[in-house]
C-alpha cells in the first residue's frame, strides 16, 4: 500500500488581492488630521548701514503675555481670550492724537502715537499651551484684518477681497503687521 502524502497548501493567489483591498479600506476610513499653523513671514535681514534697533517708546508697545496657567495678560491685567481683538484694535487704531479713525472721535490715551509705530509684544511661559498660543495670535490676525478692512472701506470704498496690489500695500502700509515675540524668561 502506497500512501502519497498530500501537504495542504494554501492558495497564495487571492492573499494580493485581499491585502490590496485591506489597504484601500484603511485608507478610506483613516482620517487625516489637517495641522494647525500659524502663517507669518520671519522678518528680513537688517540691511548694512541701517539703524534696526531703535528703541520704540512704551507708548507704542502693546505687552500680551500668556502664562503657565494660560492665562493672557495685556499690561499686567489678566483679560479673557474674547476681549483681546477689541484691546488690540483699541491699541493699533489712532492717528496721533489720540483719536481713533472710526471711533465716532472718541478719545483713547492708552493707544499708541500711530498704526505704523505700534508694536504688539507676546511672551509666553514655558508651559503656555500650543492651543492658547494659536488662539491669541488668531484674535491678533483678526484685529488687524478688521481695521484694514475698515480701511479698506473707508478709504478706499472698496472691500478687502476687491483690492488691487497696489491698494493691498497701501493697507498694509497704512497698518502692519508688527509683531515682537519676546524669549520667555
Amino acid at each position: 500500500m502506497r500512501r502519497s502524502k498530500l501537504i495542504p497548501e494554501v492558495n497564495a493567489g487571492s492573499m494580493a488581492d485581499i491585502a490590496f483591498l485591506l489597504l484601500i479600506f484603511f485608507l478610506v476610513t483613516a482620517t487625516i488630521s489637517s495641522d494647525e499653523g500659524i502663517n507669518r513671514l520671519l522678518p528680513k535681514e537688517c540691511p548694512p548701514g541701517t539703524i534696526c534697533d531703535a528703541k520704540i517708546a512704551e507708548r507704542n508697545m502693546l505687552r500680551i503675555l500668556i502664562n503657565n496657567e494660560d492665562e493672557i495678560m495685556v499690561e499686567n491685567n489678566i483679560i479673557t481670550i474674547s476681549e483681546l481683538k477689541e484691546i488690540t484694535k483699541s491699541f493699533l487704531d489712532n492717528n496721533g492724537d489720540g483719536t481713533c479713525h472710526y471711533c465716532n472721535g472718541v478719545k483713547n490715551p492708552k493707544a499708541s502715537d500711530n498704526p505704523e509705530k505700534a508694536v504688539v509684544s507676546l511672551q509666553n511661559g514655558k508651559q503656555t499651551s500650543y492651543k492658547q498660543f494659536v488662539a491669541v495670535q488668531n484674535e491678533l490676525t483678526k484685529a488687524y484684518y478688521e481695521l484694514r478692512n475698515a480701511y479698506s472701506m473707508h478709504v478706499l470704498k472698496k472691500p478687502s477681497d476687491k483690492l488691487t496690489k497696489e491698494e493691498l500695500k497701501q493697507v498694509k502700509d497704512a497698518y502692519p503687521f508688527i509683531l515682537s515675540e519676546a524669549e520667555t524668561k
